[in-house]
């Protein structure tokens, strides 16, 4: 009941809210004459007698919406759904004596109250889902009752993953005023905004196994070929997510000695591991999950956004069509899909999953959105579609941080970042007319025609953006450019000459890894350049990232990485993509990493291992320290 009253105190009128109250108006209108004309001996003097019902009905829904919105917290949806029906029939029946030029039968008008009143508050009921007042009353109900609270605990510390989230496209929306929430805290000056470059490669994977482990050796990309196993490495599916976290994982991860991994690619050691790629499996254990699914609010508020999703991408991919925007890439087939699943169930389902832990008191949760990441995918990074979805990911910022509240005894401190960027432009295909893939195959046929490979010769080429790992299974463990040139004579000056291609890796041997673009060749041990740097487009960094990736296991043969422009910062996606990260260039590997302004940083944040060791740092002084192994 005191959370009740809290909710009730913390309600204010918005443009929502009011939107809210001018649909019931309109259901309520059309409810009360469809039942006036179906039942019988109940008549009403006309449109103005209707509008007076009307009227009245609207002004006590009004009057009653926050109060309702209480016993949704305190009783549930359910308790919410039977209270509303009882309260309309009696203002409907009250309303109906009123109104009617003759004395009505009490059980005919009471019907008539009740199948009013349960027609709009079932419809109130499935438009409302959609509502986050209605799934903030419905979480906060399950929290009070699950919360536990075991005597004084040391301060929690939640970190958000905004997947994709470039930092120059953050600062954009706060700046044009379009995060509520994340600008609040940065003018406030309670919270800072901070850029880490990524990294070579720029992805989820790579950027979670160094966040959590402070470990992204073993990820070479999204994608890779494990020539000793002889088989493409996916890290996406849970078998191959879970063989990578096997060789990272020391038992001391970000989240162990207690904490909890929601909706990640890896566990960081957690002792509560939810929708994590690297376990595989559905929250079959939690509450929640359970809770969510059962709700009235929550497959309802699927069902009603979800299906909005949809039709809202139709219309956005329309528009794109119509006015010509360029670059872009289909969106339709399993995408059409794929984003309700995404920017609705899935997201929607975490923060369940994250008030959960919450209320249990664990003391570090990790969990990862990606609603904008695929959105961004498929529309552009900063197109209209993306933007809206960024905004709605503010309102997840500011329901979490509600909801920390009441988690279970401690006072929980958050820290939002991303995990990469992304960068945009046309297709590597849709400018050059074939893949890369089918560029480097015919490269190959070429470069072997003076020479004579073993037999049963392969080109494997794994694509993460525009980043892309060229593997010849021919040639026993990872060839040096000297092998290289024996087997395929000119392959390498082939492919760096391409004009899709910025600069193509490869190992030389005892002067160690080069890169070697159409007119230049960069030594990345000791940095000395011949002809015109190809690494010189893609920034400060570039040097330290590919020499950072030649030290990874099962990297390529050949590393290529497309060409960037200088003007716009478009790159060429080695996928079908607008949208893209993985490589260099561009937005992709500028992430972003906001938290409370009186935390110090103690070092430059470079990749996503420095992220990490200062993430430990602020999770030990909160006195969070997993206890000695």
């Amino acid at each position: 009941m005191r959370l009740g009253v809290r909710v009730l105190r913390d309600w204010r009128p918005t443009i929502a809210r009011v939107r809210s109250l001018l649909r019931g108006t309109a259901i309520s209108f059309l409810v009360l004459s469809l039942t006036l004309w179906l039942l019988p001996g109940v008549n009403t003097r006309g449109v103005l007698s209707m509008l007076w019902l009307v009227v009245l009905v609207a002004a006590v829904g009004a009057v009653l919406r926050p109060l309702l919105l209480v016993v949704a917290t305190v009783l549930g949806g359910y308790g919410a759904l039977v209270v509303g029906v009882f309260v309309q029939a009696t203002v409907i029946y009250v309303a109906l004596l009123l109104a009617d030029g003759q004395p009505l039968p009490f059980a005919l008008a009471f019907v008539a109250a009740v199948v009013a009143a349960t027609l709009s508050a079932m419809v109130h009921w499935l438009a409302d889902a959609g509502t986050d007042d209605a799934f903030i009353a419905e979480t906060l109900r399950r929290m009070v009752r699950r919360r536990r609270v075991d005597g004084h605990r040391a301060p929690g510390l939640l970190v958000i993953q905004l997947d994709g989230v470039a930092a120059p496209i953050l600062q954009w929306a706060v700046r044009a005023g379009n995060l509520p929430h994340i600008g609040d805290w940065l003018r406030s000056g309670r919270y800072r905004l901070r850029r880490w470059h990524t990294g070579l490669p720029a992805t989820t994977p790579a950027a979670q196994a160094g966040l959590l482990y402070g470990d992204d050796r073993a990820v070479p990309g999204f994608r890779w070929y494990d020539k000793a196993a002889g088989r493409l490495v996916v890290t996406s599916r849970p078998r191959d997510a879970a063989q990578v976290e096997e060789r990272i994982r020391t038992g001391r991860g970000l989240l162990a000695g207690g904490g909890a991994s929601v909706s990640n690619v890896f566990t960081g050691d957690a002792a509560a591991s939810l929708l994590t790629v690297s376990r595989g499996t559905l929250p079959g254990r939690s509450a929640a999950y359970a809770a969510f699914m059962t709700s009235p609010y929550g497959l309802a508020r699927v069902l009603v956004l979800g299906v909005g999703e949809m039709l809202k991408e139709l219309h956005q991919a329309r528009l794109q069509r119509r006015r010509r925007v360029w670059p872009r890439v289909g969106r339709g087939g399993r995408y059409l899909l794929l984003r309700p699943a995404t920017n609705v169930l899935l997201r929607d389902l975490t923060v369940s999953l994250v008030a959960e832990q919450l209320a249990a008191g664990a003391p570090v949760v990790f969990c990862d959105f990606v609603d904008y990441d695929e959105v961004a995918h498929h529309a552009g990074p900063a197109r209209a579609e993306a933007m809206g979805v960024l905004e709605s990911l503010d309102r997840v910022v500011g329901i979490l941080s509600r909801l920390a509240v009441h988690g279970g005894g401690r006072d929980y401190r958050m820290v939002v970042l991303s995990d990469h960027g992304q960068s945009q432009g046309s297709t590597f295909r849709q400018r050059y007319g074939r893949t890369l893939a089918e560029v480097v195959r015919a490269e190959v046929t070429a470069a072997r025609a003076a020479a004579a490979p073993p037999a049963g010769e392969e080109v494997v080429v794994a694509a993460s953006g525009n980043l892309a790992l060229v593997y010849l299974t021919a040639l026993p463990g990872r060839a040096d450019w000297a092998a290289l040139e024996s087997a395929y004579p000119g392959l390498v000056r082939a492919l760096a000459a391409h004009p899709g291609i910025g600069f193509v890796v490869v190992d030389d041997g005892p002067a160690g890894p080069v890169a070697v673009g159409g007119d230049g060749v960069h030594r990345l041990d000791g940095g000395a350049v011949t002809g015109a740097d190809p690494l010189a487009p893609y920034g400060p960094h570039a040097p330290a990232a590919v020499r950072d990736h030649q030290r990874r296991t099962d990297v390529g043969d050949l590393v290529l990485v497309s060409t960037v422009d200088p003007d716009t910062d478009e790159v060429a996606a080695f996928e079908e993509l607008v949208g893209n990260h993985g490589g260099l260039g561009g937005w992709q590997t500028e992430a972003v990493l906001l938290h409370p302004a009186a935390w110090r940083v103690d070092e430059e944040l470079a990749g996503p291992a420095a992220v990490h060791r200062q993430l430990v740092r602020w999770r030990d002084e909160l006195g969070l320290a997993p206890p000695a192994a």
